[in-house]
Order: structure tokens, then C-alpha cells, then sequence
């Protein structure tokens, strides 16, 4: 019930259209009683039962019955109108409502840290914000409005019916109390089922979502079938989960049908004896049978009532992991605004771990002073990457402290400080939208003037231009329509356009050739020029001229210092000179001659 609680709340923002809802719903219930009432006095104008006979009413008044018609129009008009007003309101509320959830659940997945989506499912998330929030919705349109006028017309129905003849009232209600506790297992039964149904949707779309991102890979591998298998799997376990759940309810409102038609074969048969000893007259057992028509609503709304609550309690708890969730990295109250920093960077003593029990960082003391150049080296997973993910508080530290200019990142906000840390990552992710936009992204105050020259710096001015619609050239998904270099290079003039005085290149040149990269070195010295810069790489152009060079083997630092320094050494550093740099040099030093071969022919 807290789950509805919390939801209810949510609707609470819009009170206005609720109460108005709510008031409609009153008036609706109300008007319908009219037609029921006008019915009896009109038939009571006109016939009577006496001795077993039906007998016409000889002085009826033509201008009564026509008040009657009149009173009946009038109801039937004016309920129009008033169920026009509920559904207006019902509906624009139950999307607000959706509308409130999914922008809370955005901005929640916006602010949780990096820790938070590695152990969570981009697909089970989507489910979440579509599927689970469209429960929501359904709950307060269906439940938490709908809900009340069940309730209120059966209320107002059955004392209605008791003025009427209340014998014929309490056998119409005769199986009410069965279905009351069948009712009661069936609200239980389903919450657990809609959970599960909501479960194995987000796996469903967590196989699309993957499927999707990696399609090259499966065609690579000639894996359709495999991926159609495995997809079909799963949405069979999800149409069974649905046809139990549809099983369940469409159950319960086959016994609801069977208890009104029992009910109302007693109806007629009591109905009938009461009516035949003078109990009950023509008008009164017309206007019980109209009144039992009615009750017919709220009983078949019953079970779509009780869905709309097991699936929004199911749901509102898969909603609510996420909205309550607690992101490790989070911005002190009183945190303040980064200035243009210096570029004193220092790590003293950081320790990290994605996982308690496996450390990732021991005990790393690293000192980058303004303006400086350091690298950083080492084998797969020996902790490269997640020494420059702490920086910018991607995760935070679990023992020690990271500072700039002395101060501890962690009393700064995170936007002023990643203003302040600029990083070109080893994944590229680019926007479907223009290139001019790719590379603008996060400096919203950048000219197209700005762009050019970050681009330049880049490299990538000349391939743009080279574009049939140059800086307006659309780029696909994921920037398919661009080659891993471009992708690399759009993305080092994104992050060159932010100015940043502290510079993170993780393993930036990866995916290109030694020419381009040569290209790039060039551009990069002048953007590296005043900026406190970490390069994670294992290219020998980034290498050599770094100023401190570190190490790294199994998370702690295992040799660190100049390229004299470890090379004079011959340790790890020697060893991974000697088997990937030493060749690169080679290598460039081929293409440095068939350059200026080039250009003296």
C-alpha cells in the first residue's frame, strides 16, 4: 500500500482535475439513479396490478408523463456533458502523471553514477520507463479514479434498491461475501504475476536492445538464428505470463457474470411473488430490475479495477528501485563551483573497488603538476582507465583522496568540475544528429566559428568540408556513417571545444592509422600546451614525451618516472618498450621518410 500511497501522492500534484474527477464521478452516479426513479412513477401513472392482472390507469395526466420525459432528457443530457468532464480529466491526469514519472526517472538515471548502469540492464531500464510507467498511468485513469465510483455506485445502487423492497435487496447480495474473498486472493495472485510479467519484459527488451547495438557482430558471425532463438524463448515466457495473468481476471469476471445472473434469476422469481400479492407495485420492481441493470457496471469494471491495482503496485515497486536508488558519487549540499583550475592534480593514497572483495586501485600516489604531460601504461585491467574514470568522480574513491589545486574534488559540484576535466574515452558515442552538434555537445554557448577551429585542431576540418552538406552532414546512429578515425577525431574536437584545464586522453589515437596519428600528435601538442594532460595509450608518440611516466600491474603502481628514467631501469617498462614501442618508432620513422620522399618528388 505504500507503493500506492507514493503513486497517489504523485497525482496529488494535479488536485484540481482529481477533485474535479472525483466530483463528476459523484454527479455521474447520481443522474444515473434519476432514469431508475422517473421510470417508476411513470409506469405507476399508467399501470397497475390488481387480482393477477395488469391494468391501465384511466386518469393519467398526458402533462405529468411529459415532466417525466422532460426530467429523463435532462439527465441523460447533462450526464453526457459530466462524462465528458471526467474523461477529460481522468485522462489529461493519468498523463501527467506518466509525464511526472518519466521525466523523474530521467533525471534519476542522469545523475546516478557510472556505478549504478554497470550492474543494470539498458533494456530492463527502458522496460521500466515505457512499460512500467504505462502501468501508472493505467492505475490512476483506471484504479485510483474508476476505483472510486465502483464502490460509490454500488453503495448508492443497493440503498436505492433497499427503499425499493430490501427483501429483494439482500437475495441480489446473497453471493456478494464469496466474491468479496475471491476478490481478496486475486489481488494478491496478481501482484506477484504482473511483477514477473514486468520482470521478463525488461529481459526482452534487454535481448532487442543488445541484439540491435551489436547487429554487426551477429552478422559477423552468422548468429541470426541464434538470435531469433534466443529471442523467441523469451517472448514465449512473456506471452505465457500474460495469458496467466488475462486467465486470472477474465476468470473472475466470469464468475461476476454468473453471480448477477444467478442473482437476478432470484430476482425475478421473488420479484415476481411479491408483486402478484400487492408488496411490490409495476413502477417499483421496473425500477429494481433497471437498478440491477446498473449494478452490472461496476461489477464488470471489478477485475479491470483490481489489474489496474496489482499491475501498479508491481510496476510502482520496479519504478521506485530506481527513484530511490542511492548513487555512490554524490555532490555535498554546500558543495561550490569550480573555477578555471590551475591543473594541480594529486592522487594521494586512492584506493578503489567495483567489487569489495576484488580492489581495483591500492594505494596510488601520483602528483601532475600544471601544464605537465603523464602517462600511463600498463597491461588489460591493470586499472588505466579507472584511475582517470575517479577524476571526474565517474565512481568515487573508497579510501584516500583526489585533489586540483589542493582542493578535494569532492567539495566542488560535479558539473564545475567536469567543465574543468575534459576526456576524449576509448567507447565513442555520437548523437544521431549533425557533426556540427556532435562536436558542440556540452558547449551549448559554442559558435559554428568555435567548432570549426576545435575541429581543425582535430584534423577533421578537411574531411568535413570534403561532405556534400560539410558541417550539417547528418551522422547516423552511433556515428555509423563515419569511420573509427573520424568517430576518434570528432570526438577529440568535442572535447577540445570545452577548453578544459585538465586534458584526459584515453588511448585517443587507438583506432587509427600512423599517419593520421602522426597528424594528431601534431594538433595535440598545441592543445596539451597549459593543460595538466594524462594520456592513457600505447603509442610511443604519447609515450616518450610525457613527462612522468607510470606503470601500472594489477592495480598499484609498479615503476614510475621519466622515459630515461625506466628505460635506465629495464624493468616492465623496458620490457613493454621493447616488445610494442620500439617497433612503433620503426614504423613512424618509415612514414616520417615516405613523407618527405613525397614531397621532394
Amino acid at each position: 500500500m505504500q507503493i500506492l500511497h507514493r503513486i497517489n501522492l504523485m497525482a496529488w500534484r494535479h488536485r484540481v482535475r482529481l477533485l474535479i474527477g472525483y466530483l463528476t464521478i459523484v454527479i455521474a452516479v447520481g443522474l444515473s439513479l434519476v432514469i431508475p426513479l422517473t421510470f417508476r412513477e411513470a409506469i405507476n401513472m399508467l399501470v397497475v396490478f390488481e387480482d393477477g392482472v395488469i391494468r391501465t390507469v384511466e386518469d393519467t395526466k398526458f402533462s405529468a408523463l411529459v415532466v417525466l420525459g422532460l426530467i429523463l432528457l435532462a439527465a441523460s443530457v447533462i450526464r453526457g456533458f459530466v462524462d465528458f468532464a471526467r474523461t477529460y480529466c481522468t485522462d489529461s491526469l493519468s498523463q501527467k502523471v506518466a509525464y511526472d514519472v518519466r521525466n523523474d526517472m530521467y533525471d534519476k538515471l542522469q545523475h546516478l553514477s557510472f556505478a549504478y548502469h554497470d550492474k543494470e540492464h539498458t533494456g530492463n531500464l527502458m522496460s521500466k520507463v515505457t512499460s512500467d510507467v504505462e502501468a501508472i498511468r493505467r492505475y490512476v485513469n483506471m484504479g485510483m479514479v474508476r476505483g472510486l465510483e465502483v464502490p460509490l455506485r454500488v453503495i448508492a445502487i443497493v440503498a436505492l434498491m433497499s427503499t425499493v423492497n430490501w427483501q429483494l435487496t439482500l437475495l441480489s447480495l446473497v453471493f456478494l461475501p464469496f466474491l468479496v474473498v475471491k476478490s481478496s486472493f486475486v489481488v494478491v495472485r496478481l501482484r506477484a504475476m504482473w511483477l514477473h510479467v514486468q520482470e521478463v519484459m525488461g529481459e526482452l527488451v534487454t535481448i532487442l536492445q543488445e541484439n540491435l547495438s551489436g547487429i554487426h557482430v551477429v552478422k559477423a558471425f552468422a548468429s541470426e538464428e541464434y538470435e531469433k532463438n534466443k529471442y523467441a524463448v523469451k517472448a514465449a515466457e512473456l506471452q505465457r505470463e500474460y495469458y496467466g495473468n488475462e486467465r486470472l481476471q477474465q476468470s473472475t469476471t466470469a464468475w461476476l457474470t454468473l453471480y448477477f445472473t444467478l442473482a437476478l434469476g432470484i430476482v425475478l422469481w421473488f420479484g415476481g411473488l411479491e408483486l402478484m400479492k400487492g408488496d411490490l407495485d409495476p413502477g417499483g420492481f421496473a425500477a429494481f430490475l433497471l437498478l440491477m441493470n446498473q449494478l452490472t457496471f461496476p461489477i464488470r469494471m471489478t477485475p479491470q479495477i483490481i489489474g489496474s491495482f496489482s499491475r501498479a503496485i508491481s510496476s510502482g515497486k520496479r519504478i521506485f528501485e530506481v527513484l530511490d536508488a542511492q548513487s555512490p558519487v554524490v555532490e555535498k549540499p554546500d558543495a561550490k563551483e569550480m573555477e578555471r583550475s590551475e591543473g594541480f592534480v594529486r592522487f594521494e593514497d586512492v584506493s578503489f573497488s567495483y567489487d569489495p572483495r576484488i580492489p581495483a586501485l591500492k594505494n596510488i600516489d601520483v602528483s601532475a603538476a600544471p601544464g605537465s604531460i603523464t602517462a600511463i601504461l600498463g597491461a588489460p585491467g591493470s586499472g588505466k582507465t579507472t584511475i582517470i574514470n575517479l577524476l571526474p568522480r565517474f565512481y568515487e574513491v573508497t579510501q584516500g583522496r583526489i585533489s586540483i589545486d589542493n582542493q578535494d574534488i569532492r567539495d566542488f559540484t560535479l558539473a564545475s568540475l567536469r567543465r574543468n576535466v575534459g576526456i576524449v574515452q576509448q567507447d565513442i558515442f555520437l548523437f544521431s544528429a549533425t557533426i556540427q552538434d556532435n562536436i558542440a555537445y556540452g558547449a551549448s554557448g559554442a559558435t559554428k566559428e568555435d567548432v570549426i577551429k576545435a575541429a581543425k585542431v582535430a584534423q577533421l576540418h578537411d574531411h568535413i568540408m570534403s561532405l556534400p552538406h560539410g558541417y550539417d552532414t547528418w551522422v547516423g546512429e552511433r556515428g555509423a556513417t563515419l569511420s573509427g578515425g573520424q568517430r576518434q577525431r570528432l570526438s577529440i574536437a568535442r572535447t577540445v571545444l570545452i577548453d578544459p584545464p585538465v586534458l584526459i586522453l584515453d588511448d585517443s589515437t587507438s583506432s587509427v592509422d600512423v599517419e593520421t596519428e602522426r597528424m594528431i600528435h601534431q594538433a595535440m601538442t598545441d592543445v596539451m600546451k597549459g593543460r595538466t594532460t594524462f594520456i592513457i595509450a600505447h603509442r610511443l608518440s604519447s609515450v616518450r614525451e610525457a613527462d612522468h611516466i607510470i606503470v601500472l600491474k594489477d592495480g598499484e603502481i609498479a615503476e614510475q618516472g621519466s622515459h630515461a628514467e625506466l628505460m635506465a631501469v629495464g624493468g616492465t617498462y623496458r620490457e613493454i618498450y621493447d616488445l610494442q614501442l620500439r617497433p612503433q618508432e620503426e614504423v613512424l620513422l618509415d612514414a616520417a621518410i615516405s613523407g618527405d620522399d613525397g614531397g621532394d618528388s
